[in-house]
């Protein structure tokens, strides 16, 4: 039950960024951005996206993120972030907009004595705000919350391993729905064209 819960989850997160990617028309004259998050930065997790114009209205952002062992704790975290824009003045990638953004993210922490060990998936709103430095030089403002699914293996370092284990595979012993930011930040992004 719980293991088709996720594989639902994650097929419906794939599906979304599918068609997000699908939506994004093939015009000549098309923007498209590089951008980078200052704040996941901060956090020792270095990360990448892309936006293209996909309407008058509305663009399509894809973001990846991974890190290792983050501030001296063994960490591993691989993440992806599509998401949906409506932009409010009728000019894509300036001024307000809101989103719908997904998550799709692994990772195997140890925290303290603690370790996690799993896989989440989510989709949010998000809001923002884009200030216009020069024709092609941008920085958004934005931040957003939803629904975070998680399937994770958590335990003590000097647990048995075994404990965890059932037919030879490892067993997730937590999962839940949590409500949690899907994307905040501060990112610079530099339109290409």
């Amino acid at each position: 039950m719980i293991k088709t819960t996720y594989t639902r989850l994650l097929r419906s997160a794939m599906l979304f960024a599918l068609l997000l990617f699908y939506a994004v028309p093939q015009a000549n004259a098309q923007q498209v951005a590089v951008k980078s998050n200052g704040l996941m930065w901060l956090a020792m997790m270095p990360n990448a996206g892309c936006e293209f114009v996909a309407g008058e209205r509305s663009t399509v952002d894809l973001s990846l993120f991974g890190s290792i062992n983050i501030y001296g704790n063994e960490a591993k975290i691989l993440g992806f972030q599509p998401e949906y824009r409506y932009w409010f003045n009728g000019r894509p990638m300036t001024r307000e907009y809101v989103g719908v953004a997904a998550l799709g993210a692994t990772y195997d922490i140890t925290w303290g004595d603690k370790v996690y060990q799993g896989d989440a998936g989510g989709i949010g709103m998000t809001f923002g705000y884009v200030m216009n430095f020069s024709k092609r030089l941008n920085v958004e403002f934005y931040g957003g919350c939803g629904f975070v699914y998680f399937n994770q293996k958590q335990y003590f370092v000097n647990d048995s391993f075994d404990d965890y284990t059932g037919t030879g595979a490892v067993q997730a012993n937590a999962n839940g729905y949590k409500i949690l930011p899907i994307k905040l930040g501060v990112s610079v992004s530099w339109i290409l064209k």
